[in-house]
């Protein structure tokens, strides 16, 4: 029989239950998700192990929570910059704004990030909401690029080969730090790459 959970409704709770997930969401990322346990959750959060076996089944419950919140973080900012483009003439001007987004989402989640993809090798579950996660991403801004008019039957397949080079340029920007790179120049290149892609020129 499942383990029932509540669901809080009073502030106090609900301020708890958010307690217990920052506290989740620090340490995944200070000592990764197998070193981290409830215990060490309840003290982080300052709540007894029994307060978190309440609104939660486990500590793969937590990690549910915490995925949710950093996929949220990272593009939340890029959605917002999308959606409040209003003619086709801005979209290469906000590229630039975008990548420099993209490099601050990962610099500012850079831990948990590292952690959350340790564990889609052997965790279908996570694994699969990073799938979803790029699929809601290419789908959502190749629709409102074909919206802006700026591309038509290949946007998906424009908007995910973006996503992929972006991905992997914020990668090495952040992660790998290869001293015959000029990263500025990388960055300029990143630019005119997406600039193309999306069938662009430079105004």
């Amino acid at each position: 029989m499942a383990k029932t959970v509540r669901e809080p409704r009073q502030v106090r709770s609900i301020e708890k239950k958010n307690r217990i997930i920052r506290a989740g969401y620090e340490l995944f990322s200070e000592i990764g998700y197998h070193n981290a346990n409830t215990a060490m959750i309840a003290k982080r959060a300052a709540v007894s192990t029994g307060i978190v076996y309440g609104y939660f089944r486990d500590k793969k419950d937590i990690l549910r929570e915490v995925t949710a919140i950093y996929m949220e973080r990272i593009t939340r900012p890029v959605f917002e910059v999308i959606n409040a483009i209003s003619s086709p003439d801005e979209v290469c001007n906000k590229i630039p704004e975008i990548v420099e987004i993209v490099l601050k989402a990962h610099k500012d989640n850079a831990k948990i990030h590292e952690a959350l993809h340790a564990l889609t090798p052997t965790d279908p579950e996570i694994n699969s909401a990073f799938i979803r996660l790029e699929d809601e991403i290419t789908l959502k801004i190749a629709a409102r690029l074909k919206e802006l008019g700026v591309l038509s039957s290949d946007a998906n397949e424009r908007v995910h080969f973006a996503m992929d080079i972006l991905q992997s340029f914020a990668h090495e920007y952040v992660y790998d730090h290869h001293e015959y790179i000029d990263y500025d120049k990388l960055k300029e290149l990143v630019r005119q790459t997406l600039t193309a892609l999306m069938g662009l020129r430079h105004s």
